[in-house]
């Protein structure tokens, strides 16, 4: 349990550290048997400390003086509904929260995209953060995905890991930075369902290296 606290409060650092959260923005989380551990409300990730991290069921209930964070309920029902998510970023980057505000979601302008799991980042619509209705709605959108984005938000995305979970997050930011460059310029060309069918299946052996022989 130790190493998975130092895990989260070192992926909250990195999240906050690499610009994707600011202040006490944003949250982390990861599973922890029946339940997760989970950021504390109003905590920043550069003061954030492992014996900080609030260890709670899925339900609500939780441990320590520090409540968690107003976000928990998004994060339980994520773990709820996919057993492979372990680990969940939730942020309020600038290119993410701008498509989000927007009303756009990520359509599949270049063929990474696949990387979520499906031909798109769809948009989650706007509910007021912390409620029942917002985790309803993220966990709607996530349903084949590894990521959404959330109508006037930001961002949500899990992982098998704490570094898989920050890949995500860093490359859907990324991504939307992207697209928002294309539709600067005009109307980006989405690819067709025929050729994410390709890319997808590409994926299934891609960066995959032979066995070496003894």
């Amino acid at each position: 349990m130790t190493a998975l606290r130092q895990d989260v409060a070192r992926l909250y650092r990195e999240v906050c550290a690499r610009g994707l959260n600011v202040g006490s923005s944003g949250n982390v989380s990861a599973r922890a048997g029946l339940g997760m551990i989970i950021t504390p409300s109003g905590v920043r990730g550069d003061t954030v400390d492992p014996a900080d991290l609030v260890r709670m069921d899925f339900a609500g209930g939780h441990e320590g003086p520090l409540a968690p964070s107003s976000e928990w309920a998004m994060h339980a029902a994520i773990y709820r509904a996919d057993p492979a998510a372990m680990v969940v970023v939730h942020t309020h980057s600038d290119a993410a929260t701008a498509l989000g505000a927007l009303g756009l979601g990520l359509p599949a302008f270049h063929y990474d995209i696949a990387q979520f799991g499906g031909d798109d980042v769809r948009l989650a619509p706007y509910a007021l953060f912390g409620t029942r209705e917002l985790a309803d709605h993220a966990v709607a959108a996530l349903d084949g995905r590894r990521a959404c984005l959330l109508a006037h938000h930001g961002m949500i995305c899990h992982g098998r890991d704490a570094g898989a979970a920050l890949l995500a997050a860093v490359r859907l930011e990324t991504m939307a930075r992207q697209y928002l460059m294309a539709l600067s310029a005009g109307a980006p060309r989405i690819l067709g369902a025929s050729e994410m069918a390709a890319v997808h299946e590409r994926y299934k052996t891609y960066g995959q290296q032979p066995a070496l022989k003894a």
